[in-house]
């Protein structure tokens, strides 16, 4: 059967945009998570016609198809759990249209985040929403995921910049939902299918607003004692009605480790630290970073560092923007979690966060967007130990029942995916989930898109997580790359 799928879409798409090979597969299995999903047939579209005719040749098959952008999530959305088909968006990169007078675009779902405001940056323009991934994640993987970024806190996630979109449906048909203006009348869909990961349509046109540039940012760097006076700023400076742009977190340890990377003039002796960053006009700005600085000091700032120019501000942001690479250099791998709370419990959630890597066996980082509550521990281990995978799986999960716990949610930005989907229960009744089944299945009611993602199956999430690792890296050594042939 995948014999005779593979010929027809090397016809439709031509043999250069169809891979097969088990040594080429391997390469997509992956994606920035700790899970593994293999496909049986990846290819890579140009057209919205040609994904629409993609979808209809792997229907007739009964293969599950899954949409891919630039493979940097974070909760194995974009990993097949049964095989199938791979839509890869990577050659529908191109932006199509910018209106600079209604600060809107339309783009494919290949371009990179990055790389639309490089194109109107010249006008004064930018695209907001600002993954710490945006040099390498693409819109479309945004938008399947709803990503946010670290100024979030001021100007929403995607969902808050996409005004409409073009996707192709189960059956293969092209639809149109919203337009280039903000309020489209009637049901909204495109808040509907924003964050739906994948499980309801395949996105191969999107609309977004841009926003012009501030005349004025203000970038500070705040250094206290403790993660606990940094949270009493952080919770003050909101309750001021101060809006920052953007308030991230750091805590000493892994601000070290980032200083030995950059050698950035980072201090290497504090318990945490604020990025903080405010904008507007030049003289709102200028009040905001004083209002700010006050707040940090009342709160026990040793040191509050305005950057004097925009190199400065670049080279503060660079620290925020490379930490998972800087940390990088410490363990053959990492294992970003996903997890928000209320403010007002981040010294608890530190606190528990520091306790689980204790008891498992970990150092953990934390690097996180303090001003909206989502926490991204960062948990260093080595995932060819399968005693040490497992304990990070353990202690992921133990991180996000915390946060529950705290008055929390699962995610923030990355999405529910593979990794969390079995802990929807924790957050969700058994009716929520059934009425989100039944707006998933309107769309998708074969099952054939992303299947396994979002929704629980049943089992232990620790238990199909690294049985099915340890089962992937176990078939991988048997075979071997280059081995395989193409899949029957």
């Amino acid at each position: 059967m995948m014999a005779k799928l593979i010929h027809e879409l090397e016809a439709l798409l031509g043999v250069d945009a169809v891979l097969s090979r088990l040594e080429d597969l391997l390469l997509y299995e992956y994606d920035g998570s700790v899970e593994i999903g293999r496909p049986e047939i990846v290819v890579f579209p140009r057209t919205t016609h040609e994904v629409s005719q993609i979808v209809r040749l792997a229907r007739s098959h009964g293969a599950p198809i899954v949409g891919r952008g630039a493979g940097t999530g974070l909760s194995g959305g974009a990993l097949p759990r049964a095989g199938g088909v791979m839509i890869v968006f990577a050659r529908m990169n191109r932006i199509l249209e910018v209106d600079y007078e209604n600060q809107r675009a339309v783009v494919q779902p290949g371009v990179v985040n990055t790389d639309l405001t490089r194109a109107v940056e010249h006008a004064g323009l930018y695209y907001a929403p600002d993954p710490s991934s945006q040099k390498a994640c693409t819109i479309g993987g945004n938008v399947a995921e709803n990503s946010g970024g670290p100024h979030t806190l001021a100007y929403g996630v995607t969902a808050n910049h996409v005004t409409g979109l073009e996707v192709v449906l189960t059956d293969g048909e092209i639809v149109r939902v919203g337009g280039m203006t903000s309020d489209a009348l009637g049901y909204d869909l495109c808040g509907l299918l924003v964050g739906s990961e994948g499980t309801m349509v395949l996105v191969t046109e999107i609309s977004v607003k841009l926003s012009r540039k501030a005349e004025a940012v203000k970038t500070l760097l705040a250094v206290f004692e403790s993660v606990a006076e940094a949270t009493d700023a952080v919770v003050d400076i909101t309750a001021r009605a101060i809006i920052p742009a953007a308030c991230e977190m750091m805590d000493g340890w892994t601000l070290a480790r980032i200083e030995d990377y950059l050698q950035a003039g980072f201090p290497r002796d504090c318990g945490a630290i604020l990025l903080i960053e405010v904008e507007g006009l030049a003289e709102a700005a200028a009040e905001q970073a004083q209002a700010v600085t006050e707040v940090c000091r009342a709160h026990g700032a040793r040191e509050v560092r305005v950057a004097r120019n925009a190199r400065e501000s670049e080279d503060l942001w660079r620290g925020r923007k490379t930490a998972f690479g800087a940390m990088g250099r410490l363990a053959p791998s990492s294992y970003v979690l996903d997890g928000v709370i209320p403010r007002s419990k981040l010294p608890l959630a530190m606190r528990r966060i520091e306790e689980l890597g204790r008891e498992n066996g970990f150092r953990i980082g934390n690097i996180f967007h303090a001003g909206d509550g989502n926490l991204h521990p960062l948990i260093l281990f080595d995932p060819r130990d399968g005693d040490q995978f497992e304990r990070a799986v353990h202690t992921a999960e133990e991180i996000l029942r915390c946060c529950v716990e705290l008055g929390g949610t699962l995610t923030g930005e990355h999405g529910v995916g593979m990794e969390k989907n079995e802990l929807m229960s924790l957050v969700y009744s058994p009716a929520d989930l059934e009425l989100m089944g039944r707006v998933r299945d309107a769309f998708n009611p074969e099952g054939t898109l992303n299947p396994g993602k979002v929704f629980p199956t049943g089992k232990g999430c620790g238990e199909i997580r690294i049985k099915g690792k340890l089962e992937k890296q176990a078939a991988s050594m048997e075979s071997g790359p280059g081995e395989g042939a193409a899949p029957q």
